[in-house]
C-alpha cells in the first residue's frame, strides 16, 4: 500500500472567480448581449468600480465603521460562505470509510490553506462542479494545483462533467475534458462510490482499469470506463457533523433529506441527471439534525432538497420532528405551493421556518402549462398568502422568455407578483439548455439557438431581456434579489452574521435604486448626484447596525 503522507484526498467546493475577471469575460460577448445584460442586473458601477451586492455591502460597512477596529476584525461578508454541501458530503463519505479527507470551501479565499494541504502530498484532489456552467473556474483550480504539486492526481466530477457528457459526442467530450486538464473525470451524477473506488485504488497503488464511470489517461491515451449507475443510500451516508466539530463552520449550514426530483418541468435537466426522487428515512433526518445541534453554534439550516415538501405527509412529519426536538435553529428551503395546505404551513412556522424559495416561474397559466409545472396561479396566490400570515419570508423565482411567451404572458407574471407581493423576487432569462425536455419540441415552437441566445415563434432572447429590465424598473411591491453573489441562500448566511431581515431590506431597497440608475440610463451628472445620495443613506443605516 502506498503511503504518501497524512492526507488521502482534498475536496474543493466552490470557485467563484474574481468578479472583475468574470465581468470582463462576459463583457467580451458585447455590452448589448443577453449574457452581459443579464449580469448587469447583479452589480452596480461606482466611479468605474463594478461591485456585486456583497461587495457593495462590505464597501458601505467599511465607510460606516472605518475607525472601529472590532468591526474591521470581523472580516468581510463573502458569497457562498457556508459549508459547500457537496464537499462536506464527500469528505464525510470518505472519512466514514477510513480515509483521511479535508475540504476547501471557497477556493478564492482559501488558497493558502489549499497550498498547505498540497504540501502534505495527498493522493488526490477532487474538484466538485455543482454551480458551474463554464469550464474556466475548474481550469483555474487545476492550474493552481499543478503549479504546487505536479504529482497529485486531480479528479473532477459533478454536473459540469455530466452536462458535457450529455451534450457532446464521445470524441468531442474527450476534447472538452482534455481542456480542463484533470487526470480523472467522473461522469456519474452521484459519484461518491466512484470517488471512493478511485481513492482506494490510488491508496493501494493499483490500476484504475476496473473503476466504472470515469475517463482517465493510460499510456498517453484517454480511456472511458463502463458506465454503471450508482444508487447510494441516503441513510447510510447521512452527514455526521461531529466529524467537522473542530472546524469553524459558521452559523449557517446546508443539508438535504432527499435526492432527485418528483417532477419533470420542461425547462429543467436536473431530474434527468439526478434520477427519480429518493428519500432519507425520518430516523436518518433526525440523526443528522441532532449532529448539527451538537455543533452548538448553528443558527440556520438550509434544506436544499428540490422537493422538500414532497411527499406532503413526510414533510409534515419532519416539521413535527423539529417541533418535538425543539432544535435551536431556524430553517429555509425550497417550497412548492402546489403541494401544501394550511396545516403544513402552520407546522413550518412552529418548527422554525423563516423563509422559502418559490420556483413560481410564471404568472401565466399558458406558460405554466407549456413548462409542465403541475401548478396553478391560484395555488401560488393562496400559498403565498398563508406563508405571509405565518411570517415566513418568500422569494419568487421567475423565468422570462420560455417558448410561448409573449408580452401578454409577461404582464400576467407582473400582475401575479403585484397581487402576491413576495418579499423578494428575481426574473431570469430562459436559458436554452441542451438536453432539457422542451427541446424535444423545437419544431412545435420553432426554437433555434441555445444558451442565452435564442428565438422561438413568439419571442427572441433580446426581447425577453427588454421585458426583464422593464420588470426590474416597474415592480415596486417586491424587492429584486440579484443572482450573482447574492441569491436567496445568502439571506440565512447574513442572518447568521448578524444582519437582521429589517436591515437587509433597508440595504436592498437602496441597492436596487443604485442599480436602477444603471439600467434606466440616467444622465451622468444626475446619476452621480443620486448615487451619492443613496450611498449616504446606506452608510447612515449601517452606522446604526452595530
Amino acid at each position: 500500500m502506498t503511503d504518501r503522507g497524512q492526507l488521502d484526498c482534498v475536496i474543493i467546493g466552490h470557485n467563484e472567480p474574481e468578479f472583475e475577471e468574470y465581468e470582463s469575460l462576459v463583457r467580451g460577448y458585447g455590452e448589448d448581449s443577453e449574457a452581459y445584460r443579464d449580469l448587469q442586473l447583479s452589480f452596480v458601477d461606482l466611479d468605474g468600480q463594478k461591485l456585486t451586492y456583497v461587495d457593495l455591502l462590505n464597501h458601505v460597512l467599511k465607510i460606516a465603521h472605518q475607525n472601529d477596529e472590532r468591526l474591521n476584525a470581523r472580516g468581510d461578508f463573502k458569497s457562498c460562505d457556508i459549508p459547500n454541501l457537496a464537499a462536506v458530503y464527500l469528505t464525510n463519505y470518505l472519512t466514514k470509510r477510513g480515509f483521511k479527507a479535508k475540504y476547501i470551501n471557497l477556493f478564492q479565499h482559501e488558497k493558502e490553506k489549499l497550498a498547505r494541504y498540497l504540501a502534505q502530498d495527498p493522493l488526490c484532489v477532487a474538484i466538485t462542479t455543482t454551480l458551474y456552467l463554464l469550464k474556466f473556474p475548474v481550469i483555474e483550480i487545476v492550474k493552481f494545483i499543478r503549479e504546487r504539486n505536479k504529482e497529485i492526481k486531480i479528479i473532477v466530477g459533478g454536473p459540469l462533467i455530466a452536462n458535457h457528457h450529455q451534450r457532446y459526442r464521445k470524441d468531442e467530450f474527450i476534447i472538452a475534458l482534455d481542456d480542463i486538464g484533470a487526470d480523472i473525470c467522473v461522469i456519474e451524477s452521484q459519484g461518491e462510490l466512484t470517488l471512493w473506488q478511485i481513492v482506494e485504488r490510488l491508496k493501494r497503488g493499483k490500476s484504475l482499469g476496473d473503476v466504472p464511470n470515469i475517463v482517465y489517461s493510460e499510456n498517453g491515451e484517454s480511456r472511458m470506463a463502463e458506465l454503471i449507475p450508482e444508487s447510494n443510500s441516503l441513510d447510510e451516508n447521512s452527514i455526521d457533523w461531529h466529524i467537522f466539530s473542530d472546524q469553524d463552520l459558521g452559523a449557517t449550514v446546508q443539508t438535504r433529506t432527499a435526492r432527485g426530483c418528483a417532477f419533470s418541468c420542461a425547462f429543467c435537466g436536473y431530474p434527468i441527471r439526478a434520477g427519480k426522487l429518493t428519500l432519507a428515512s425520518l430516523d436518518s433526518v433526525e440523526k443528522e439534525l441532532d449532529s448539527i445541534r451538537a455543533l452548538g453554534n448553528v443558527k440556520n439550516v438550509v434544506f436544499i432538497d428540490d422537493t422538500f415538501n414532497v411527499p406532503l405527509d413526510r414533510f409534515k412529519d419532519i416539521c413535527r420532528l423539529m417541533i418535538k426536538k425543539n432544535y435551536a435553529f431556524n430553517w429555509f428551503s425550497y417550497f412548492r405551493c402546489s403541494n401544501s395546505d394550511e396545516e403544513a404551513i402552520k407546522l413550518m412556522a412552529e418548527s422554525g421556518c423563516k423563509g422559502v424559495f418559490l420556483g413560481i416561474e410564471s404568472g401565466s397559466p399558458t406558460i405554466l402549462k407549456n413548462m409542465h409545472k403541475a401548478a396553478t396561479t391560484e395555488q401560488y396566490v393562496e400559498g403565498i398568502k398563508l406563508l405571509r400570515q405565518h411570517n415566513i419570508m418568500t422569494f419568487g423565482s421567475f423565468i422570462v422568455g420560455f417558448p410561448g411567451e409573449t408580452e401578454r404572458t409577461i404582464d400576467e407574471t407582473i400582475d401575479l407578483i403585484g397581487e402576491t407581493k413576495p418579499d423578494y423576487y428575481r426574473a431570469q432569462l430562459w436559458y436554452c439548455e441542451p438536453g432539457t425536455p422542451i427541446l424535444r419540441q423545437r419544431s412545435k415552437y420553432n426554437i433555434s439557438g441555445e444558451g442565452f441566445g435564442w428565438q422561438h415563434a413568439t419571442m427572441n432572447s433580446l426581447e425577453a431581456m427588454d421585458h426583464i429590465e422593464r420588470m426590474f424598473l416597474t415592480i415596486d411591491k417586491s424587492l429584486w434579489l440579484p443572482q450573482w453573489s447574492f441569491d436567496f441562500w445568502i439571506i440565512p448566511y447574513l442572518l447568521g452574521r448578524g444582519i437582521s431581515l429589517e436591515r437587509l431590506r433597508g440595504f436592498m431597497t437602496l441597492a436596487n435604486k443604485l442599480l436602477a440608475l444603471e439600467i434606466a440610463y440616467v444622465p451622468e451628472r444626475q446619476k452621480n448626484i443620486m448615487q451619492q445620495g443613496y450611498l449616504q443613506g446606506m452608510v447612515g443605516m449601517a452606522k446604526e447596525w452595530c
